[in-house]
Formats: structure tokens, C-alpha cells, sequence
């Protein structure tokens, strides 16, 4: 296809990423996603027709060899997408220095790394579009979420940061905030029938996100359409961190 574009995805293997990829793959995109567990990833790039490469963002720091590869495999690069994270909810004189580390490491270390190595390559190719995943816990105050919410309000620190920094290179860098979306990362909370029922009774539209939905807001970021957004924290959360309805 004529407007087919190459995108880079960490965490591609996850519950949002999978939906993105198919998404991404039936406009006719071409795909490099990594991932931690080969099964799952194998089985991501087979759905969506994507190359992978095993890769843990959050140990891995140098984000450049999972570029380099995507550009050796498809020639140029459009976009990168960072998906990489984790859930750990406790409050902080719970949270141990291993379990900040771990939170930090996995949201915002990782965001950090895509960044800046899809920044190199997007310079010297004329542009293209970053986006980054932040949460509604870090625009509205979540009982038990310091570390996450910590961790995700430095993403939409970097996110405006960024944007600043490489809009003259034609790089836009924006990121979507969710709320609870049902993947296997948040499968401990989703499982559990009254956890659940809370859940959804927090965000105004009655119910939790589902992948495709922050995987359509990440797509459209990706897409030329979205051409004169930058630095935007896109809050895809059922109104959570904005809305307060009756009864809320």
C-alpha cells in the first residue's frame, strides 16, 4: 500500500498491544513489536503479521538495538509506541524500594528509553509520531496508586518535554492516559467479582475500558490525520479522571 508505515511497539505482546497491532496491520502497516514472553509474542506477531524481537524495556535501557532492527527489516520508521508497564497498587509506607524500582523501571524508565532512541531515528528520517501510555491515576488522586501514579505523571512530564524538544524535527510525542482496561496485567483486579463491580462503578460511563479502546486513540496518534497534535495527554478512562456523574 502506498501510505504503508513502519511502527515500532514495546510491549506489543500485552492486551493493548494486540489490539493495536491488528488494528494497525488491516490498515496495511507494516509492524517490529518486542515482548518479554517469546509464546505470547510469537503469537502477537502471528495474528497481526508483525516481526518481534524478545525485549524487556524495563531492564534494557538502550532502547537502539530493537530500532536498528526494525529499520533493517522495513527500511525506515514512522513511529514508536511504548506499552510497557505494570499495575501495583499499595499504598506508600507499604511499597518497598524494590517495588518502586520495579514500578519505575517498567512505566517510566521504559517510556524514557523508547523515547529517546525513536527520537535518533525519527530526526534523521524527517519525522514521525511517538506515543507514550500514561494513566488517569496520575491526573486524579486513586487511594493505594503513589508508586504508579508517581511513575506515570513523570511519562506525561517527558511527554510535554519531548514534544517541545523535537517539534522543529517534525516528531510529535503525545500519550494517552486510561483507566482500568481488561487485559492479563489487570486480570487480579478484573477477575474478582466485587473489585470489578467498584471498578467500574468509578468511572462515570459504567464500565471498564477494553483494549481496543485505547488501542483506537493510539492508532489515531500514529496516523498522519492527527498531524497538528502534540504534547496532548488524551485521557481514554470512561471520564475517571475528569467526570464526576450522580452517584459518583
Amino acid at each position: 500500500m502506498s501510505d504503508s508505515r513502519c511502527f515500532v511497539i514495546a510491549g506489543g505482546s500485552g492486551g493493548i498491544g494486540r489490539a493495536l497491532c491488528g488494528l494497525l496491520s488491516r490498515k496495511g502497516h507494516r509492524l517490529f513489536i518486542t515482548g518479554r514472553d517469546a509464546e505470547r509474542l510469537q503469537a502477537a506477531c502471528e495474528e497481526s503479521g508483525a516481526e518481534g524481537m524478545i525485549w524487556d524495556v524495563a531492564q534494557e535501557r538502550d532502547f537502539s538495538p530493537v530500532i536498528e532492527a526494525a529499520l533493517e527489516r522495513c527500511g525506515r520508521l514512522d513511529g514508536a509506541v511504548n506499552l510497557c508497564g505494570s499495575v501495583l497498587l499499595k499504598p506508600a509506607h507499604m511499597t518497598s524500594d524494590s517495588d518502586l524500582d520495579a514500578v519505575l523501571a517498567a512505566n517510566l524508565l521504559s517510556a524514557f528509553s523508547v523515547t529517546r532512541s525513536a527520537a535518533k531515528a525519527l530526526m534523521k528520517s524527517g519525522g514521525g509520531s511517538i506515543v507514550l501510555v500514561s494513566s488517569a491515576a496520575a491526573r486524579v488522586g486513586l487511594a493505594n496508586h503513589e508508586a504508579i501514579a508517581a511513575a506515570k505523571a513523570g511519562v506525561i512530564g517527558l511527554t510535554l518535554s519531548a514534544a517541545a524538544t523535537y517539534a522543529g524535527s517534525g516528531i510529535r510525542v503525545n500519550c494517552v492516559a486510561p483507566g482500568l482496561v481488561r487485559t492479563p496485567a489487570t486480570a487480579r483486579i478484573t477477575a474478582n467479582e466485587a473489585s470489578l463491580k467498584m471498578s467500574e462503578q468509578m468511572h462515570p460511563l459504567g464500565r471498564i475500558g477494553d483494549p481496543q479502546d485505547v488501542a483506537s486513540a493510539i492508532a489515531w496518534l500514529l496516523d498522519p490525520e492527527a498531524g497538528w497534535v502534540t504534547g496532548q495527554v488524551i485521557g481514554v478512562d470512561g471520564g475517571l479522571a475528569t467526570v464526576r456523574s450522580r452517584g459518583t
